[in-house]
């Protein structure tokens, strides 16, 4: 396959459920809560209304679902010691290092670095619990500290599915580029994402997505994968509809995991070790 005109110059990541498989554990953290009050484990299809909003496994959607007996302080305090416990368990998903070592020495076809960058909607305490074991904070380490967004940092004003997250990381990375090196604007980008309202917040900075969904959530958006990847599936309606793309316009793709990425698609290209 021929590049996507223009190469890549800025590798943006999401963490959960795409770097990591905290979503697994998410699940599980708030199934062993819901099984202690004789409700049913979290079933995908209320779990991907949720994906990659801040808040939401204590939201109207969830709890609107659970109906359980106790109130949402208690729950988010319920389970929060229950992330406390299974979120330090959390392990790399497959061809994750790979991907981020060889993006760390990468060039694109004009000669340009490939820069890297963090754009994930968890929270610093949640963050660090989820990058304490060896394996994952290797895999952040491969991020420059200063090109990493959180989701609680004071500068995103909106969270995802708007696109400020990405546009800061995108800022961090210019920011921090040497004197004479051109800025890298939103077409020279490549958002990584696994959720659903994440891919919608790549495609308003306007930039291009590689969606790489959990198999449970490709079930859930059967037959509904184009306005996924255009980011067209009104999921939280924010406005400015302008900002998102159109049905097969190219700018986002499918992979089942991130495992034998594409790079030269892309117009990366692989440096000899």
């Amino acid at each position: 396959m021929s590049p996507i005109s223009p190469p890549v110059r800025a590798s943006l990541f999401d963490m959960d459920g795409l770097l990591i498989n905290t979503e697994d554990l998410y699940t599980k953290c708030a199934s062993i809560v819901l099984e202690k009050y004789g409700r049913p484990p979290l079933p995908w299809s209320v779990k991907a209304q949720m994906m990659g909003i801040p808040g939401s496994s204590n939201g109207d959607t969830f709890h609107n679902w659970a109906q359980l007996p106790i109130s949402r302080e208690q729950f988010k305090q319920e389970q929060t010691e229950q992330q406390r416990i299974h979120f330090p368990e959390c392990e790399p998903l497959p061809g994750v290092q790979k991907l981020l070592e060889d993006l760390k020495t990468a060039k694109n076809s004009d000669g340009y670095p490939v820069q890297i960058a963090l754009a994930t909607s968890s929270m610093r305490d949640n963050f660090n619990m989820k990058t304490q074991r060896p394996a994952t904070a290797t895999l952040i380490d491969y991020i420059p500290l200063e090109h990493r967004v959180l989701g609680d940092d004071p500068r995103v004003r909106h969270g995802k599915p708007a696109p400020d997250i990405y546009l800061l990381a995108l800022k961090c990375i210019n920011d921090s580029l040497p004197d004479g090196v051109p800025k890298i604007t939103p077409r020279e980008c490549l958002v990584f994402e696994d959720s659903v309202i994440g891919v919608e917040a790549g495609r308003r900075a306007g930039m291009r997505v590689v969606w790489v969904p959990h198999s449970a959530l490709i079930k859930e958006y059967i037959g509904k994968e184009a306005e996924v990847m255009a980011g067209r599936t009104g999921l939280v309606a924010i406005g400015n509809e302008e900002q998102l793309g159109q049905l097969g316009d190219g700018w986002a793709e499918q992979l089942p995991s991130l495992e034998n990425f594409p790079y030269e698609k892309y117009g990366i290209i692989l440096q000899a070790s």
